[in-house]
């Protein structure tokens, strides 16, 4: 397929802070139109690029208004991309709702939209975002949902979109963060999509046993360290990465990559909490020589993860962290600049599948091995702030 200038051009759908756009950018696409609804998504965009940008509901937009402020006609765009919100199908739906309703929930009507946007313009390629729990076994009608409304499409329109999905785990791409998501992607020609195998493996695994030829091959993950120690440490506004409240202080006595649990009848400190009692990201640390855990999109005063210094993420650590490019700044509070960035897809991630795509589905000449939003090595040495003394106010809530 010959390279043109509408097949490098992308129809966003639910584009949050535009995390999956800018690697994709970086792969050599371009953000034609992009759907947002959240204020501070839509501020942020504007900030940083000047792609159009409708504010709304993507159910509220029509398809003709997309194409016409993408400039675009039925069939030319290159990719269609987006990741539908769905809560019925996240973890959290599971832990509040018990067994979700899931496709029966009315916020699963995004995948709906989604699929009525590409039926509707049908690009030469989708890529269609969601979270780990849409894949899960033997609760996958989100899965099934999507591929029997791309088999319509098909007949309706007698197209041959294909339907390739897996489950990333952006750490094993150079992604310097443990996060799991799902990934489709289809080829409106026929062309079976081939997922990356991974570039990256946990140093940890394997330590009792040999490492098999292929692991060998691949360089240990990326860290919290490689994405954000080169970075100045904020504390000429030491007010605006302060951890307070009630857990604030507590937080310098838990060592690096560790979180409450340290402070447990099972752990290596005081016991303080009953096992297993709270969230996982309750005082929860960085450790700079391992991935970050995953940003959260909802913090709490004592939800993290933590800077291994005993503060909070900037917003420029939480962006490296989800491998944005520099020059993009998220625009906010704290509480909204995490929100975008914990909603975000690494861009990295973005960079992959897009140069991916432009070698698989469009022919191109591309070196997908080379991802220039993946972080490099920190050879620097590093500082850690770790305090093995109970703060003086937490010992009466010894356990007995």
């Amino acid at each position: 397929m010959k390279k043109n200038n509408s097949l490098m051009k992308v129809i966003s759908l639910y584009t949050g802070a535009g995390g999956l756009d800018y690697g994709l950018e970086a792969a050599g696409f371009e953000t034609a139109v992009a759907i947002e609804m959240d204020k501070w998504c839509c501020k942020t965009l504007r900030h940083n690029r000047s792609w159009p940008v409708i504010e709304s509901k993507v159910e509220e937009v029509t398809s003709k208004t997309i194409l016409e402020t993408a400039g675009l006609k039925k069939g030319e765009a290159g990719l269609l991309v987006g990741g539908p919100p769905c809560q019925p199908f996240s973890k959290a739906g599971y832990w509040m709702n018990g067994d979700a309703k899931r496709l029966n929930d009315p916020r699963s009507n995004t995948l709906g939209e989604y699929m009525r946007v590409l039926e509707d313009t049908l690009p030469h390629a989708f890529i269609l975002e969601n979270v780990f729990g849409l894949a899960y076994k033997g609760k996958d009608e989100g899965l099934v949902f999507l591929k029997t409304r791309l088999e319509e499409i098909n007949k309706k329109n007698k197209v041959k979109y294909t339907f390739n999905w897996k489950v990333i785990n952006t750490a094993e791409f150079g992604v310097p963060q443990i996060r799991e998501r799902v990934f489709i992607v289809g080829s409106r020609d026929g062309i079976e999509f081939n997922f990356p195998e991974p570039r990256f493996r946990n140093p940890d695994d394997g330590l009792d046993l040999p490492l098999m030829s292929s692991q060998k091959q691949l360089e240990p993950f990326r860290t919290a360290w490689d994405a954000i120690g080169d970075l100045v440490d904020p504390n000429e506004n030491p007010k605006k990465s302060q951890v307070g409240g009630k857990w604030g202080a507590l937080l310098p006595s838990i060592p690096p990559g560790e979180n409450y649990l340290y402070h447990t009848e099972r752990g290596g400190g005081q016991p303080l909490f009953k096992w297993r009692s709270r969230y996982w990201s309750f005082l929860l640390k960085l450790h700079p020589e391992k991935p970050s855990w995953t940003i959260q999109a909802q913090p709490g005063t004592a939800i993290g993860p933590f800077h291994w210094n005993n503060r909070r993420l900037t917003m420029r650590e939480m962006a490296r962290i989800q491998t944005f490019p520099d020059d993009v700044e998220i625009l906010g509070g704290n509480s909204n600049i995490q929100k975008q960035l914990g909603n975000a897809v690494p861009s990295a991630v973005g960079e992959l599948l897009g140069k991916e795509i432009k070698k698989q589905v469009f022919g191109m000449k591309v070196n997908s091995l080379q991802l220039s939003l993946v972080p490099n090595k920190n050879l620097k040495l590093l500082k850690i702030n770790f305090i093995k003394t109970l703060p003086s106010e937490y010992r009466e809530m010894l356990q007995g």
